[in-house]
């Protein structure tokens, strides 16, 4: 019988005859590959499973006009489809442009916004709407106008346009719509501000005279009625806002322009996302300039930091109970065959040939409980993200080759001190013994 012979019939003898102990230390192997790879899924799956949750909130990044120009202009269609192009690359993208005007209604000053009714809808999935959204000659008010305006869903109201209050409608509006580093509310409620300051001024310049005596515009309530479709209750900026169709808004305006704010719904998030920022505004062709909505972006980031350091916490773990559980299996495994080692020592066989052979040992508990594991642990996996996110992951297959690299290693790493104690086993001693 040859060298190599002997020794994987020594080897099968020891994994074979020993069962109770072989499946102690498979069990061990087991349960951590099955969490780690179970965990490591998930960590994987989570931040492109959270990014795509998080974009049912709305938008995480939005474009305006760059110049003064522009903002009186507008962003013209074909802006638009360049913009979402550069943003579309290699990347899901949801987008919806919205084109702001002052308004009057009973005198009072209000914003009303011309959209594309569908692509609101499909970027602000989390919109609470009563009623339905806005469509030709029917508008949807926010939650704070109904209640300034005391209506609700079926009642009628006029609405006046007058081209004094236009002129502080798209550059206010569209800092209404944008989120600051520092606050998002404190950018809106100074966009607010800002728009009723220019308003009144723009009255107070252009107000004519009758007679001698300023007239009373301020009191004109003609324009033109529209019936309250719907109302929108989000708890943010939307609640002050009135929305028309484009093409009402145009008509009311008497004239057509481009949106002042283009809101994106981009699959991407941290450094991706500043990326194609960064892209944009680098880019002189478009004349437009983009930023993240910072509470948006800073909710992915934060929850994802969240979730991976709870994943490396309890990695961590479960490889020093690993490593606990298969070095204990191994030092039981070396004391019941400690008199079998003497005897071989005895016959000639050295230390080096002995340590091998109880890795070997190790890395097939390791390699079996590593396969069983991965197995229950992508099961585990597929379980946990369909309660939770109601999808199914695919299976990993460079995530595998790891889990079982890794459950062989620590399965031998476990191994190294009690097989040390072994090949330092003096015979003499243990035949004295027997």
């Amino acid at each position: 019988m040859t060298n190599r012979k002997m020794f994987f019939t020594m080897l099968w003898g020891a994994v074979f005859r020993r069962r109770s102990r072989a499946m102690m230390a498979v069990i061990a192997s087991l349960v951590g590959a099955a969490t780690l790879f179970c965990l490591a899924s998930v960590c994987v799956a989570v931040p492109q499973q959270m990014n795509e949750e998080m974009r049912a909130y709305g938008a995480n990044l939005i474009v305006t006009p760059a110049s003064a120009t522009g903002k009186s202009q507008g962003i013209d269609t074909a802006t638009v489809r360049n913009v979402t192009a550069l943003i579309g690359a290699g990347h899901s993208v949801k987008s919806a442009a919205y084109r702001y005007e002052s308004v009057r209604i009973n005198s009072a000053p209000y914003t009303i916004a011309g959209v594309d009714v569908k692509a609101v809808r499909a970027l602000n999935r989390h919109w609470n709407v009563t009623g339905d959204w806005p469509g030709s000659g029917n508008v949807m008010v926010g939650r704070d106008v109904a209640d300034a305006l005391g209506v609700k869903v079926g009642s009628r109201v006029t609405i006046g346009y007058r081209a004094a209050d236009a002129s502080a409608s798209a550059s206010s509006s569209a800092s209404a719509k944008s989120d600051s580093d520092e606050s998002t509310e404190t950018a809106e409620s100074s966009a607010q501000g800002t728009q009723s300051t220019q308003t009144t001024q723009g009255e107070q310049t252009t107000q004519a005279t009758e007679n001698g005596r300023v007239s009373s515009d301020i009191m004109d309530n003609n324009g033109t009625e529209f019936r309250i479709a719907g109302i929108v209750d989000t708890g943010g900026n939307e609640d002050s806002i009135i929305y028309a169709t484009t093409a009402d808004v145009s008509k009311l305006a008497g004239h057509e322009r481009g949106a002042d704010v283009v809101e994106y719904s981009v699959n991407a998030m941290g450094d991706e996302l500043n990326a194609i920022v960064n892209r944009i505004n680098k880019n002189t062709n478009t004349a437009v300039k983009a930023q993240t909505v910072t509470k948006i972006t800073s909710s992915d980031t934060r929850i994802i930091a969240m979730l991976q350091t709870l994943f490396w916490i309890v990695s961590l773990v479960v490889l020093v109970l690993t490593l606990v559980g298969v070095g204990t299996t191994i030092s039981s495994i070396v004391s019941q065959r400690r008199n079998e080692i003497g005897l071989r020592k005895a016959l000639g066989a050295d230390s080096r040939a002995i340590g091998v052979e109880f890795y070997v040992e190790s890395g097939i508990y390791g390699l079996i409980g590593g396969l069983l594991g991965t197995a229950i642990g992508y099961v585990l996996a597929r379980v946990l993200c369909a309660t939770v996110f109601g999808r199914a992951i695919g299976f990993d297959w460079l995530l595998g080759d790891g889990s079982l690299l890794l459950s062989v290693a620590i399965a031998v790493i476990a191994s190294i001190p009690p097989v040390r104690r072994a090949t330092r086993i003096d015979p003499a001693i243990v035949l004295r013994e027997e």
